[in-house]
């Protein structure tokens, strides 16, 4: 996969510039949930696509590694909960319709790990 490719993929939350730490904090939580199917968080598969943390609510928008995912009514409503219990406001989460692949996966991840690609 070129470099080019790869750096699409790459999720961007716009709540880095303007609470970069309670950016980190629900980063590290939401590893806590997991893809019960594939074995890893919803992090390192790259699933959470977009974050945006205000100071009334947040709006988290999330895809799942394949659109008929038996797991994925549980990991959605598990990682609001998580998300809620962390930001300690409303969360709106979105499922996105953006189809996920290998590439989505952080650096250094199982991907590269297995040689998924």
């Amino acid at each position: 996969m070129s470099e080019e490719n790869k750096s699409e993929n790459i999720a961007h939350w716009q709540s880095e510039k303007n609470e970069p730490e309670l950016t980190e904090l629900l980063r590290e939580g939401l590893r806590e949930v997991k893809d019960p199917e594939i074995g890893l968080d919803i992090i390192a598969l790259g699933l959470v696509r977009e974050v945006v943390i205000n100071p009334e609510d947040a709006q988290i928008k999330m895809i799942l590694t394949t659109i008929y995912c038996p797991y994925g009514p549980h990991m959605l409503e598990k990682t609001r909960e998580k998300a809620e219990e962390i930001l300690q406001r409303p969360v709106n989460l979105e499922l996105g319709m953006e189809m996920w692949d290998y590439s989505m996966m952080e650096e250094g991840g199982a991907a590269e790990t297995w040689g998924w690609y």
